[in-house]
């Protein structure tokens, strides 16, 4: 019987780009190293779907949610004053929310992973 599991897989909505980053970026960690990313990194990832979610809330009326989500101010700020650029944007974002998930995870795994290898 396996007892490991993976702490990757405990991410909700985690896709497979993700996990195989996650595992190439945190091969050189200690132990400590990796429970300090993991740690950091759980508290700053986006989920997709929440990304969807906030996207699909721009046909609502609140557009530009999913961009202040994802540490992106001025384009959030944009989409809210001009309804998502006429909804196009909110369109163009719906079809991307995971590369913009996995764009904002990434950047949120360097600076982890960053974090990680100064507390060791």
């Amino acid at each position: 019987m396996n007892t490991y599991q993976n702490p990757y897989m405990s991410f909700d909505g985690i896709t497979p780009e993700e996990y195989t980053f996650l595992q190439q970026a945190t091969a050189s960690l200690t132990e400590n190293q990796a429970r300090t990313f993991m740690s950091f990194y759980a508290s700053k990832r986006r989920n997709p779907q929440d990304i969807m979610f906030a996207t699909l809330a721009g046909f609502l009326g609140v557009s530009g949610v999913q961009r202040f989500m994802t540490d992106q101010i001025g384009m959030g700020i944009l989409y809210f004053f001009t309804a998502g650029f006429c909804f196009i944007g909110t369109i163009v974002d719906l079809i991307n929310y995971k590369t913009i998930a996995n764009d904002y995870n990434r950047q949120m795994a360097y600076e982890s992973f960053n974090i990680a290898k100064m507390s060791n």
